[in-house]
C-alpha cells in the first residue's frame, strides 16, 4: 500500500461478544485508546477489544461512509464481512434488498 490510505474503517469485537465499528486516521492509537478506555462510550465498559477488522481508505467521508453502511448491518453480515466471505456478504444483502 502507499501512503495514500490514510484513513482506517474499523470492527472490534468487545467483551461481552458484540461488535463496534468505527473509522479514524490512526487505526493504532485509536485501538490503545478503546483498550484503555480514555473515552467513555460503547466500549469503554465491554473491555477488553479485540481488533478483528479493518480496510483503508483515501478518505475520512469514504471511511465514515463505510462505517455508516456497515453498522446498518445485520450482525450476520458483519461476520461475513469480518471472514471475507464476499458471497455471503452478496447473499444477505440480496436477502435484505427483499424483505425490507
Amino acid at each position: 500500500m502507499t501512503g495514500d490510505w490514510l484513513f482506517y474503517c474499523y470492527i472490534l469485537k468487545c467483551a461481552d461478544g458484540t461488535y463496534y465499528v468505527g473509522h479514524t486516521d490512526n487505526i493504532e492509537r485509536r485501538f490503545a485508546e478503546h483498550q484503555l478506555g480514555v473515552f467513555p462510550g460503547y466500549t469503554y465498559k465491554r473491555r477488553p477489544v479485540e481488533l478483528i477488522w479493518s480496510d483503508m481508505f483515501q478518505t475520512r467521508d469514504d471511511a465514515k461512509a463505510a462505517e455508516k453502511q456497515i453498522k446498518g448491518w445485520s450482525r450476520a453480515k458483519k461476520e461475513a464481512l469480518i471472514r471475507g466471505d464476499w458471497d455471503r456478504v452478496s447473499e444477505l444483502a440480496r436477502c435484505r434488498s427483499r424483505n425490507p
